[in-house]
């Protein structure tokens, strides 16, 4: 199967799919649809995420807390690609609405008011953990590192309002202030209250951060401010931690720290991914781009391996959130969803372009 072939299949998997107005995990497979229409000269994709884009302008009001999920990186490209100047707007409306959410004490936009924790897959909650469950207070999620800053700094790019671009770089700061560990790597959320933080290892949570900081540095490339800077040594850090735990076949585990929680594929795709973009942004220094680089090929090897004839990567069901770290590595498997397809149809597009 050729480059393109492959392509077109996966990219065709992406309008096949459930997807909900807005949740969690769909935003990446709008960009993919986007990204790989430009990338075989084929509009369907593009249609499919321009409509349906359109569709929920028209009712986009009143806001609701989960459009912090809404594709809004997408949002801004489709108005690039088609001139559709009430995506636009539609764009400015959902983004203002997001200023206006209130804080976690790390200064991060709350997700949720009351965040969606559950019993573990995998073990038992302590009674702290019993405790928050019963009433769960507010929290942050690493995910939304990949909603708000990218969507706000390209926002900004685009209409050249200074707001946005500095509101996105005050959250990924916040972000990696909060969640990220000495070694690099990202914890999944924080709730209100409580000092530490919870979800350590999360291997698709490390692709969902990476991916929120490059796309964020590489939106915000005419302004050298130390935030910036910042969040450039941040995503620097997580490559090099993710690279001191891959694999030897090229892959990570569910918990990226213990090679005994078995394979989550959809890491593979986001490192791939991710250190492809590291490596044409700049990001990475001269000394280190062949380690990343030959990283980068080791994980598009295994997430390859593990796509079918069909284009098609099982990869986790959604997380959810739980205190209790065994929850991780115990996630159901096999499932085909926007946050496999997704990023697999960003990979191959951008090879493509």
């Amino acid at each position: 199967m050729t480059a393109a072939t492959l392509l077109r299949t996966v990219a065709d998997s992406l309008l096949e799919l459930d997807y909900e107005t807005w949740a969690f995990g769909d935003s990446v497979a709008f960009e993919g649809m986007v990204s790989a229409s430009a990338a075989l000269g084929d509009p369907r994709y593009l249609a499919f995420a321009h409509g349906w884009i359109r569709s929920w302008a028209t009712r986009a009001q009143p806001y609701r807390r989960l459009d912090c999920t809404a594709p809004g990186r997408a949002m801004v490209e489709v108005f690039r690609a088609t001139g559709d100047s009430r995506i636009l707007s539609a764009a400015v409306g959902l983004a203002d609405y997001l200023l206006t959410r209130p804080r976690m004490e790390s200064g991060i936009f709350a997700t949720w008011e009351h965040s969606p924790l559950r019993e573990p897959y995998g073990g038992t909650l302590d009674v702290r953990g019993a405790f928050l469950l019963a009433d769960p207070p507010p929290g942050a999620f690493i995910d939304c590192l990949h909603f708000d800053p990218p969507f706000l700094s390209a926002l900004g790019a685009e209409t050249g309002e200074d707001r946005y671009t500095l509101a996105a770089l005050d959250q990924a700061t916040a972000y990696i202030g909060r969640l990220q560990q000495a070694d690099g790597l990202f914890d999944h959320f924080e709730l209100r209250g409580e000092s530490g933080t919870f979800g350590p290892g999360w291997g698709r949570g490390q692709g969902w951060a990476l991916l929120g900081l490059i796309d964020t540095v590489d939106a915000t490339r005419g302004a050298d401010s130390p935030e910036r800077r910042e969040l450039a040594a941040a995503a620097l850090r997580l490559i090099r931690g993710m690279i001191a735990l891959q694999l030897p076949d090229g892959t990570w585990s569910t918990d990226v720290r213990d090679a005994a929680t078995g394979v989550e594929d959809s890491t593979s795709v986001f490192m791939a991914l991710g250190f492809r973009r590291a490596l044409e942004i700049g990001l990475v220094p001269e000394a280190e781009r062949a380690l990343v680089g030959e990283s980068a090929h080791r994980a598009r090897t295994a997430a390859l391996a593990a796509t079918d004839s069909r284009g098609r990567i099982g990869v986790s069901a959604a997380v959810m959130a739980c205190t209790t770290p065994s929850h991780y590595a115990n996630v159901p498997t096999g499932f085909v969803v926007p946050w496999g397809q997704g990023p697999l149809a960003l990979l191959l597009a951008e090879e493509n372009a």
